[in-house]
């Protein structure tokens, strides 16, 4: 296998990421595979500072650019610290969230517009992109079902029906722009299916 292999997940809250995240992991662990599951933002000992500051909703008063600074300088130490170690070392990093949902959350639902994102996303990462980008797709009724309806918001999650919208079109747009690497994957069947699906995905790469 080449160098490390860096997987992210992508698509609305309760599409299950998480679910699909754990199952793909151990399925990989089966095969002798070394994974180092993560997320964002966090996946660190500063990110998860940088989380507890951006879903906090009582900063309300944060500003869009600040918040895409927020989300970028978590990544920068995430990448540093957590992903590119672990991918020099010949594992498989699985990113619960990723770039992807920066394009989307800021670029659209915040209307800083792609290039803005496009341009920090690239030195967060230090220009390494993922080598494949499963974006879970949902309709929106059936996630908030899956998710249990309402609960506790967070600061993001205050955003209203609008941001949201604009989301949904970033996480489209997303899929056209790079879709080189982004898969989609329908997961309106069981979570066993959706399972299977990924694992076909994922064993084609590793065959590469």
């Amino acid at each position: 296998m080449k160098k490390g292999l860096l997987i992210s997940f992508e698509g609305t809250d309760g599409c299950g990421k998480s679910t699909q995240i754990r199952l793909l992991s151990e399925y990989l662990k089966k095969s002798n595979r070394e994974v180092v599951i993560s997320r964002e933002p966090g996946g660190c000992k500063v990110g998860e500072k940088i989380r507890n500051i951006l879903l906090n909703a009582e900063n309300v008063e944060i500003s869009p650019m600040c918040e895409l600074f927020l989300y970028e300088a978590a990544r920068a130490q995430h990448m540093a610290q957590v992903i590119e170690p672990a991918l020099n070392e010949g594992k498989i990093v699985i990113l619960d969230r990723f770039i992807d949902s920066t394009f989307a959350y800021q670029g659209y639902g915040r209307q800083l517009g792609e290039e803005c994102v496009d341009i920090f996303n690239k030195y967060a990462i230090n220009h390494r992109y993922p080598d494949i980008t499963l974006m879970l797709t949902l309709k929106a009724d059936d996630a908030f079902k899956r998710k249990g309806g309402n609960d506790t918001k967070d600061r993001m999650e205050m955003a209203g029906d609008d941001f949201f919208k604009r989301v949904d079109e970033g996480l489209k747009r997303a899929s056209e722009k790079y879709a080189d690497r982004i898969i989609k994957v329908n997961v309106e069947g069981t979570c066993e299916e959706t399972h299977k699906k990924i694992c076909t995905l994922i064993d084609n790469l590793l065959e590469k």
